[in-house]
């Protein structure tokens, strides 16, 4: 079951991520919410869309920008509507 973890803590965990270029994206339910601090930033990716990001929290520390999701992708990424992903260290397997 692929798990999302950072700093010790498991921050998600689901059989049912959706992979796009290598990133598993994270049902929202299966995420702990008490992870994840919202961020202004914002990217935007030509065929995804914009993505919003979110601070990892964990432990006592914090890992800026560390998740993102795309509120409302393109057409082409429908998929992955409001699904959470992860890098920046955070370890996914």
């Amino acid at each position: 079951m692929p798990t999302a973890s950072w700093n010790g803590a498991t921050i998600a965990q689901s059989d049912a991520t959706v992979v796009v270029e290598g990133n598993h994206y994270f049902p929202p339910e299966s995420v702990d919410p008490a992870c994840l601090k919202p961020s202004s930033t914002t990217t935007v990716c030509p065929w995804k869309g914009t993505a919003s990001y979110y601070t990892v929290v964990a432990n006592g520390a914090e890992n800026r920008d560390a998740a993102w999701y795309y509120p409302e992708p393109k057409p082409a990424a429908a998929e992955i509507r409001g699904r959470i992903a992860f890098w920046k260290g955070v370890s996914v397997g």
